[in-house]
């Protein structure tokens, strides 16, 4: 998401005006236009500010490119679904065998 959504979303969850959001922030209604459509890209200061001005608390939040957090989760249950549908048995600890023997063998 850029900052240009950001704002916008941030504007219309606040239930406050254009004008009056950039009142609160210290910023012309035309400044905070002008972010919200990604015309001029904000400072992370100015962002955070005009989040601020809103009643809100921004927040970092780190992804990988391409990487949807729910879809992870749904991949996590359906992988869990999965290894619930093997047999399990209690035959204790697994052995196997120590890895210099398999390759280079006594």
């Amino acid at each position: 998401m850029d900052a240009g959504a950001i704002l916008d979303e941030v504007r219309r969850t606040s239930l406050l005006s254009r004008r009056e959001l950039a009142r609160r922030a210290g910023t012309s209604a035309a400044t905070l236009a002008a972010y919200e459509s990604g015309r001029v890209v904000p400072s992370v200061a100015v962002l955070a500010r005009i989040i601020k001005a809103a009643g809100m608390t921004p927040r970092l939040t780190l992804s990988r490119p391409g990487w949807d957090d729910d879809e992870r989760g749904e991949e996590l249950e359906a992988l869990l679904d999965l290894a619930d549908a093997f047999e399990w048995s209690d035959r204790g600890p697994l052995r196997f065998p120590i890895l210099a023997d398999v390759v280079a063998p006594r």
